[in-house]
């Protein structure tokens, strides 16, 4: 190589370098505030994906497992349980010193049909479901006792309406499953924090549903230290007022707020598809899958101003907000690139394809920045 390419090579790289270590922190951003989290898959906590890790590590204070501490995959059959991904997964955040977030004890999906059938495929006893919830959760929180700070023990239990979703917990237990699983996690590790969570919160009638279940498990004894809100958002949706409404009616039960799987999707709105269940599928069609090439300069600055307004909400609220988690580290691997339609290209998170901080990371910055004023 001649002297003035690699005189050139060599500037380019410490001019990389100084913009890295320029670039502040998200979870600096917001020190004295709230922790700033992410989910992760177990390829960029297993060194598979390092400059994922790397970026983790510099970015966030705490850590999700996007799947691995989820029923299916951790105790797929009665006899077996599958501990290594949580793991590592455990060891990457204690590594980086990190709030450990577990995820999640209690939910209808992801779950294997053997929890809720015997071998004839019939539906098992009440008895029989509660003997399998409290074994399932003895054993996985047993395993992190003192190291998994706090536990999404029940997910999603609410319709959209604000009553109780009829999942086999349900229909087998019957509505003190609820506070079974509170209480069984309590006696599996009685330091961790318990959390019930959520999407759809914003919608009035969902979170008066929250409250309402809340309240239940106060009264029957239950300690439940915050409210998960999913927020998975889109660019218009739901109003800020509604974000800061969720806040303000979780704060006078006596709870925090958690906002546990934030992004934001830029992509056209699917019809017949509502909130964030798992289960809803559409067929593809291209209309609805506009920015296969990058978002467009306009749409990056709504999105930028899209965050900067939720995080400046959060930041306002810092003393009832304990925690903001984006699902997803860049938008390659975020899960809505597949829901409710399989082959789409979404841009709902800070980092884009190439991991590098899009407009709506600065906006999110400047939120911090402006918090203390």
């Amino acid at each position: 190589m001649k002297p003035a390419r690699l005189a050139a090579c060599v500037v380019a790289l410490l001019a990389l370098s100084v913009r890295a270590v320029a670039q502040p922190a998200l979870k600096d951003a917001f020190k004295g505030k709230f922790v700033v989290g992410v989910a992760v898959n177990t390829g960029q906590v297993t060194g598979k994906s390092p400059d994922r890790a790397a970026l983790i590590a510099r970015h966030f204070n705490s850590l999700t497992a996007e799947n691995s501490m989820k029923w299916q995959p951790i105790h797929p059959n009665p006899a077996k349980f599958n501990f290594e991904p949580a793991d590592r997964f455990v060891e990457f955040g204690e590594k980086n010193g990190m709030v450990i977030i577990g995820h999640t004890l209690v939910w209808h999906s992801q779950t294997p049909s053997w929890v809720f059938q015997d071998a004839k495929s019939n539906a098992v006893t009440r008895e029989v479901l509660l003997v399998t919830m409290s074994n399932h959760i003895h054993t996985v929180v047993g395993r992190y006792k003192g190291r998994v700070k706090g536990w999404d023990v029940v997910n999603e239990a609410l319709n959209d309406d604000g009553t109780l979703r009829q999942s086999p917990w349900l229909k087998i237990i019957g509505e003190d499953y609820l506070a079974k699983a509170f209480q069984f996690t309590r006696a599996a590790d009685p330091q961790a924090e318990l959390y019930y969570n959520d999407y759809s919160l914003e919608n009035p009638a969902k979170r008066n549903g929250a409250v309402a279940l809340v309240r239940k498990l106060q009264a029957a004894g239950v300690k439940v230290a915050a409210i998960g809100t999913q927020s998975h958002f889109s660019l218009t949706s739901p109003a800020i007022k509604e974000v800061e409404n969720t806040i303000t009616a979780f704060s006078q039960l006596g709870v925090r707020t958690m906002v546990t799987e934030l992004d934001v999707s830029v992509l056209p709105f699917v019809r017949g598809v509502s909130g964030a269940d798992i289960n809803q599928k559409a067929a593809f069609d291209p209309k609805a899958n506009p920015y296969t090439d990058g978002l467009p300069p306009a749409v990056q600055q709504q999105l930028a101003k899209r965050y900067g307004e939720l995080f400046a909400v959060y930041a306002r609220h810092a003393d009832k907000v304990s925690r903001v988690t984006f699902w997803g580290v860049t938008d390659a691997e975020s899960w809505l690139n597949n829901f409710p339609m399989r082959g789409r290209t979404n841009h709902p998170l800070l980092f884009d394809r190439d991991g590098k901080p899009k407009p709506a990371f600065d906006a999110v910055i400047r939120a911090g920045k402006g918090a203390g004023r």
